[in-house]
């Protein structure tokens, strides 16, 4: 008998062991006390009528006993092993040396941040007295954006198999069994530190090496290849292949590429605001009851709507969370935002942002390359201009941003650093804006009581994918310009969130060990 089955039960039988075992004896004719145990394979909310989860699991008869199924992975000892230099230490580059260690490759990581201990002194400045280190803040340190952006850990790409070779690695490392189980699993920003110091940990063990306050600032090329790098404290890394996963915000590593000669294009992103309601109202929405519960989790949102032919729609969606400034320097506002893994928080926030494309900023830069990189910064520091001081975010009440209007005053926010009253309907450039408003009235008729004076817009969400993208090879992964340099992630703009960076960094290893197996073989001949 195959003892897996699926099931559609209410919130409160779920959570309650009796209800589930007799559900499964009446599916399978079975009593109650034929059935030794369960366990939830797959789990999803689903809120379209009745809120109710579907649920696929798995059940054993007396005397029997459930599989052991955890993966143990094959680290390798690789301290004697070829090198691989690896720029950065996020998702990308922290699981390109995961893959590392299991194809019998040495990973060397450099970082232009700290670890995560040190790091965290750096966030509370940011949050404290409005304080920015360029070199260790939200983007920048030991597991790179990623691990203070929420730690949603799904995505588009196609390629099912990678996926869960990442959740597998991410729960190997101390994530919760609940990521393999869920259809939209997270970790939570409290959670996801000590998995990055583990990640860490597991590279030094084996004979890798991670090197922190590492910062790059030129690249050592001959007849066409990388040969070395050159650290901003005089130390230069030999290097014959480098993976380069630097993230989005990494901006000066664009401008080293260039007068590098290695071939860039700009592309189309999306840019906005970050919204917030109050996480109540959406769970009334979304679940169409006054109170959640304690058998529902924060309701969260995903929605999309054309305007004008563009896209607008929602970018991680936290629920439970808080809105933190994603800021890399001085005169720039930037949000992002992140939540804990109770996502516990009283508001629920998102990035509300529009589909830009290369002939909406040609103008910004005489180098097309650069054109939405400068757009981008110049929405930054348009934002800062109009937050009066350190690191206050402009925001504005959501019926006011559509109506068009000056709020009388704020809401309370989870923004730390605080907001200031400021007109983001008329300061946003207008192929935002005009945009923006179209499409929250768009969402209210879908989610009645969206726009509400109860919610804000802040300003702005600018850092949602690479508006750079550095060419490869198809094939190698390899550049098309520096033989020996891979590419990989936001930052070489062919991965947008977690999941997908750490899919690209698999990727570029499985194509270098090929790559040396091939040498090797005929090296034999």
């Amino acid at each position: 008998m195959d003892r897996k089955a699926d099931f559609i039960f209410f919130p409160e039988q779920i959570f309650s062991r009796d209800s589930v075992l007799k559900e499964i004896a009446t599916k399978f004719d079975l009593r109650v006390e034929d059935i030794e145990d369960y366990k939830i394979l797959r789990r999803s909310v689903d809120a379209r009528k009745l809120v109710k989860y579907n649920i696929r699991l798995q059940f054993i008869l007396k005397g029997e006993k459930f599989t052991d199924e955890k993966i143990n992975f094959n680290f390798k000892n690789v301290q004697k092993l070829n090198e691989i230099i690896i720029i950065g230490a996020g998702p990308a580059g922290y699981f390109a040396a995961l893959a590392c260690l299991q194809k019998g490759l040495k990973p060397i990581v450099v970082e232009r941040g700290k670890s995560i201990d040190e790091r965290k002194h750096d966030i509370a400045l940011i949050n404290r007295e409005h304080i920015i280190n360029a070199e260790s803040n939200y983007a920048f340190g030991e597991g790179g954006a990623g691990t203070y952006s929420d730690g949603k850990l799904y995505t588009r790409s196609k390629k099912r198999g990678d996926n869960l070779e990442v959740l597998q690695l991410l729960n190997y490392f101390g994530a919760s069994d609940d990521i393999l189980i869920d259809a939209h699993p997270h970790i939570g920003t409290d959670k996801l530190p000590s998995i990055m110091k583990n990640i860490r940990t597991k590279i030094i063990e084996c004979g890798g090496e991670v090197h922190f306050n590492t910062k790059i600032i030129d690249f050592g090329i001959e007849n066409n290849s990388i040969k070395s790098l050159i650290c901003e404290d005089g130390r230069e890394f030999v290097a014959n292949n480098v993976i380069l996963a630097t993230g989005h915000s990494a901006r000066d590593i664009y401008y080293i590429l260039h007068e590098r000669n290695v071939k860039l294009q700009g592309k189309g992103f999306a840019m906005g605001v970050r919204v917030e309601h109050p996480q109540d109202l959406i769970d009334s929405i979304q679940y169409k009851c006054e109170e959640r519960g304690k058998y529902l989790p924060a309701a969260t949102y995903n929605i999309v709507t054309q305007v004008q032919g563009r896209g607008v729609y929602s970018f991680c969606m936290c629920p439970g969370g808080t809105i933190v400034s994603a800021a890399t320097d001085k005169d720039q506002i930037v949000v992002n935002g992140m939540s804990n893994s109770r996502r516990n928080s009283p508001f629920a926030n998102s990035g509300i942002i529009v589909e830009l494309r290369p002939e909406d900023f040609s103008n910004y830069s005489e180098n097309k390359v650069f054109s939405g990189l400068e757009f981008q910064k110049t929405l930054e520091q348009m934002s800062y201009q109009n937050s009066a001081s350190g690191l206050r975010a402009p925001a504005q009440r959501l019926s006011d941003f559509v109506k068009g209007r000056i709020s009388n005053g704020l809401p309370e926010s989870s923004y730390y650093p605080g907001l200031i009253n400021s007109p983001l309907h008329f300061w946003l450039p207008e192929i935002i804006s005009s945009k923006l408003k179209i499409a929250f009235k768009e969402f209210d008729k879908r989610m009645k009581g969206f726009v509400t004076n109860e919610a804000i817009v802040v300003g702005v969400e600018s850092r949602t994918s690479s508006p750079i993208q550095i060419i490869r090879d198809n094939e190698t992964l390899e550049s098309v310009s520096i033989r020996g340099l891979y590419p990989c992630g936001e930052g070489a703009g062919y991965a947008g969130g977690i999941v997908s960076s750490a899919i690209d960094g698999l990727q570029i290893v499985e194509r270098i060990a090929a790559k040396k197996l091939s040498t090797n073989k005929l090296g034999h001949l």
